[in-house]
């Protein structure tokens, strides 16, 4: 089921549909396992275990992953949590209105110029389309640079280094309002 779409006026039309652990599983292992995605932390992961995982974040009340489509194929990974809840429950100071975010491009041998700022910035739009929503939190790993960059690029700030079970991570934030101002991006919902 599509939950978002996105007009891209350089690269055409983006949308969100939830995934379907059983049926994107395969798609998914090719993703995750590719060396490209080596902060994605499942690198030995067989597809069974890339399943199981999917499944476990379907059933999980606090966390959803969705597959990003471009002009109507996949090609990017979202995951929508409450960092009350999950991943970040208690490791930093979490504000009424809070969403907790991950996206994965998936692998290309013919990278696209923009293309992952234009999907983080279809998240977000995505994200800031509920109104409940007023900031998004994200914790990547300190050593994945290529993110910090496409972060900042699209309004989130520096909160600082968090240490996590699995990594040490750059917790940054983003309002509302400082993705308006990074993207240009209209007031109101989703564009």
């Amino acid at each position: 089921m599509i939950v978002h779409t996105r007009h891209d006026p350089r690269l055409g039309e983006f949308a969100l549909r939830t995934l379907d652990p059983e049926r994107d599983a395969r798609l998914l292992h090719r993703w995750v396992t590719h060396p490209k995605a080596v902060f994605w932390q499942m690198g030995d992961a067989d597809e069974a275990a890339v399943a199981a995982e999917y499944r476990r974040i379907a059933a999980h009340p606090h966390h959803d992953a969705y597959l990003g489509l471009w002009r109507g194929s996949p090609a990017f990974l979202a995951e929508r949590y409450d960092p009350a809840h999950v991943e970040l429950a208690g490791r930093y100071a979490a504000r009424p209105g809070d969403v907790g975010m991950h996206f994965l491009c998936a692998p290309t041998d013919t990278p696209v110029p923009g293309f992952t700022r234009a999907v983080l910035t279809t998240v977000l739009d995505w994200l800031f389309a509920d109104f409940t929503v007023h900031r998004v939190v994200v914790e990547p790993d300190v050593r994945n640079t290529a993110v910090h960059a496409r972060n900042a690029e699209v309004g989130f700030t520096v909160v600082g280094r968090l240490a996590l079970p699995t990594k040490t991570a750059l917790l940054s934030t983003c309002t509302r309002e400082r993705f308006r101002a990074a993207t240009g991006h209209p007031e109101g919902p989703a564009a």
